[in-house]
């Protein structure tokens, strides 16, 4: 019983993690573009270079830092939530966020062979590459589910309802063509 009141829960994690691992994948090469276009192809090389001569544990310190300096701004995107700011409070917080996973997937690339060297960290990015897994394959079955709803090619009502939708807007496109 509980199991089942809890599957929603686990589900709605589920999506909340893919839709980060979503946003890591695809705004990393974004920032790879950028750093491509502007001229941080150079200080991505210093990086690294700098990043081989450190510790693993000063790895891990240049690896959090940058991102500390988001926090306040993502405290005022919730000031102006509270304040009823609502356009300005969530254009914050996106960009808190778009920036956050950039800079992050950014040095991670930059970081990951000397942070992998850390025995905990390699346990927990491999335990994290676990979840990411199981919340893919926890996902995936309802994805299937809403895109043959979607599609109309499914049996359930849903489906059928889609089909009768999509065929009165057939008709009435039909009859209100100009002879």
């Amino acid at each position: 019983m509980l199991r089942r009141l809890l599957q929603p829960f686990w589900v709605l994690l589920a999506i909340v993690f893919l839709v980060e691992a979503w946003l890591w994948d695809h705004l990393e090469p974004i920032v790879a573009r950028v750093v491509a276009w502007i001229p941080l192809r150079a200080l991505k090389q210093w990086l690294a270079d700098r990043v081989d001569s450190l510790s693993p544990a000063m790895t891990l310190i240049v690896f959090v830092v940058p991102v500390i300096p988001l926090f306040p701004l993502k405290l005022i995107g919730l000031w102006l939530l509270a304040n009823q700011y609502w356009f300005s409070a969530v254009s914050l917080i996106l960009f808190a966020k778009f920036v956050g996973v950039g800079v992050t997937a950014f040095l991670f690339d930059v970081t990951r062979p000397k942070l992998l060297e850390m025995p905990w960290f390699e346990a927990l990015y491999n335990f994290v590459m676990a979840l990411r897994a199981k919340a893919t394959a926890l996902v995936e079955p309802i994805k299937r589910r809403i895109r043959e709803m979607i599609s109309g090619d499914g049996e359930g009502w849903a489906a059928r309802t889609l089909r009768v939708i999509a065929r009165f807007r057939k008709s009435v496109h039909q009859t209100s063509k100009p002879l």
